[in-house]
């Protein structure tokens, strides 16, 4: 009986062999995984580091009082600049007056040949005497009675059109004496010696610069900052600088640009400045608080408005608009700022609005 007990067993585990081995394999993998963490401290998961803090350059700027400049390009004209046209036909005979000779007005700047003026101007003189004795007569013979008064009266109309004759022959010959009509510099010379001038040919050209005009034209947004009689500083093409004066405001736009034009006298007494250069004007107008800050700094927030970064409270970063002033050597002078304000001098290209920041004065060295 216990042999067949014996045998019956062995029968069993041969038939679950196989059962039994993946069992045993199972349960070693478990005692080996338990084996490598018992007694072990589980792992410390180390808490994410904040990124640092950039740190940022300032300087305290404090608003000074400085004179808005309006700042314009132009161009220089003369005061006056004057054809010269012949008023009676006829040769051109003698020029005597260099180019770019300074004249007075009246000085002769051309002659027209005589021709035959000179024996019209003697036919009318001739004419003139024989009127006037046909009138005495006239009036003589009125007066005893033997000549009517009609008779007298045409006499008087006959000697009359013979002086306006008179009168038109020495005109015309004082019209071959070309004259300046005004002071200048003899600029320009239309015809030469040979030429055949008709009326109203032109001859030469007279250019007035003392005192000079500066034209120059405001747009719509400031002209209500420029009045007649405000002074102006110039800067001409050729580097001369001069003052000037306010002289005309248009008193309407132009259509097309919608600038008003302003015209700037210039005195120029010994005519060293030329017309027809460019010039620059900057007309002072209100006084206004601004900072100085270097045009580096400026930059475009997302609607394109000009600003620059600055520090409010807390060191948080923050984007501030501004309005240009004027430009000169020290910099560039802006508004619209509070009257202190710490700026961004290092840094403020690598920061946003509403960052917090770490600052440091712009003259403690550099950024680290």
């Amino acid at each position: 009986m216990v042999y067949a007990l014996g045998m019956g067993v062995r029968s069993l585990l041969q038939r679950h062999r196989s059962t039994l081995l993946i069992a045993g394999v199972a349960l070693l993998l478990v005692l080996w995984i338990a084996s490598g963490v018992v007694g072990r401290e589980p792992p410390v998961i180390e808490a994410r580091q904040e990124s640092p803090v950039p740190t940022v350059a300032v300087r305290v700027s404090k608003a000074e009082p400085i004179r808005r400049l309006v700042t314009l390009q132009g161009e220089v004209l003369p005061d006056q600049q004057v054809t010269v046209r012949a008023e009676t036909e006829g040769g051109l005979v003698e020029t005597p007056v260099p180019l770019g000779e300074s004249v007075v007005a009246g000085t002769v700047i051309a002659r027209i040949a005589m021709d035959d003026r000179k024996a019209r101007l003697r036919r009318a003189e001739a004419a003139v005497q024989g009127r006037e004795a046909d009138f005495r007569a006239a009036e003589e013979l009125a007066e005893k009675g033997y000549q009517a008064q009609l008779q007298v009266d045409s006499a008087r109309a006959e000697l009359e059109a013979a002086r306006a004759e008179l009168e038109s022959v020495r005109l015309d010959i004082e019209h071959t004496r070309v004259k300046a009509p005004i002071a200048g510099v003899l600029n320009h010379r239309s015809a030469e010696v040979g030429d055949y001038l008709s009326v109203g040919a032109a001859v030469a050209q007279i250019v007035e610069n003392n005192p000079l005009k500066a034209v120059v034209q405001v747009p719509q947004h400031s002209i209500h900052r420029i009045q007649p009689g405000q002074m102006a500083n110039l800067e001409f093409g050729n580097g001369l600088v001069r003052e000037g004066t306010i002289r005309h405001v248009s008193a309407r736009a132009d259509t097309q640009t919608r600038t008003f034009r302003v015209e700037i006298e210039v005195p120029n007494p010994e005519r060293i400045l030329p017309s027809g250069i460019s010039v620059q004007v900057r007309i002072p107008v209100e006084e206004v608080m601004a900072h100085r800050i270097s045009p580096a700094l400026v930059t475009l927030d997302p609607d394109g408005r000009l600003g620059i970064k600055i520090l409010e409270n807390a060191d948080r970063v923050a984007f501030h608009p501004i309005d240009p002033v004027r430009a000169d050597s020290d910099g560039l002078w802006v508004d619209e700022l509070p009257e202190t304000v710490r700026i961004i001098t290092v840094g403020q290209g690598f920061v946003n609005e509403g960052d917090r920041v770490q600052s440091r004065p712009e003259d403690a060295g550099p950024v680290q």
